[in-house]
Formats: C-alpha cells, structure tokens, sequence
C-alpha cells in the first residue's frame, strides 16, 4: 500500500505540474507545449483509477450512514454482506473488462501525442482489481465504522 499511496503522490503532483508548466510556457514565453492537455486529462485518469483501492481500504468511499444506522443490527449486517459481495462482482468484472479492452487495443494511441492506451486502461485495471481485492478482504472482516456519510 506504501508503494500505491506514492504512485499517487507522484501522479497527483505530475496532475497540478503540467498545467501549471502549461501557463507558464504560454504565458511567459509565448509558445504552449502541444499535446500537454491531452496528457493532463489522461493523468487525471490513471490518478483517479490508481487511487481508489486507497479509497476502498481506508473505507473512505461515501456511504448512506443515515439509512444504515437506522436498521437493526440483522438487516444491516445482511446488508453489508450484499454490498460487500456487489462490490467484488461489480469491480472484478470491470477489472475483467478492461483487461479484454487492453487485449484488444494494443495499438491504439492517443490522438495528438501518441500514448498507448493500454497504460490508461491499464491504471483502471489496477484500481479495480485492487478495489476487488480488498473488497473481497471485507468479505473477511467487516469495514470500520462509516467516516464518510451522505
């Protein structure tokens, strides 16, 4: 996990850099780097995909604790299970997916600057399959207490 959280440091940092090299170059010198838009929508990609098995982990993703709280003790629990069983089919089948998607678009690029697609596919491909992962670890011990509430 150490080693995700400072993939998404440098991602995150790389996602603000760009655009502010952008402004700079354009504004200072008069000259912007083509293509440099492209790149930051394609890491604001991989920076979402790679970071939500930290989401998942933490148990930060947002939840209904309201309607929650208010079941009994059973039905939330029977509950918790549906979700937790939900989450590992519905993130293991987009993990699947995406992983046919990558097969099949290997020589596909980006537009303007030419980046194979299968890097950004490859990032949802990462999120999920560690989202699955760890939702399957729910399966095993139940999620902390809600942090996040609607």
């Amino acid at each position: 996990m150490k080693l995700l959280q400072i993939l998404c440091v440098v991602l995150l940092g790389v996602l603000i850099g760009l655009p502010f090299l952008q402004v700079i170059m354009r504004d200072v010198f008069g000259s912007a780097i083509v293509g440099l838009e492209e790149l930051t929508r394609f890491m604001l990609i991989c920076t979402v995909f790679v970071a939500y098995p930290l989401v998942v982990m933490r148990d930060e993703n947002i939840v209904m604790g309201e309607l929650r709280g208010a079941l009994p003790d059973k039905l939330r629990r029977g509950l918790d299970l549906g979700i937790a069983l939900l989450s590992v089919a519905a993130c293991g089948l987009i993990a699947g997916v995406t992983a046919m998607s990558i097969s099949d678009n290997m020589n596909n690029a980006t537009p303007t600057l030419g980046i194979p697609f299968w890097v950004f596919l490859g990032a949802c491909f990462v999120g999920f399959a560690g989202a699955c992962l760890i939702h399957v670890l729910h399966l095993r011990r139940a999620p902390k207490h809600d942090t996040v509430t609607l």
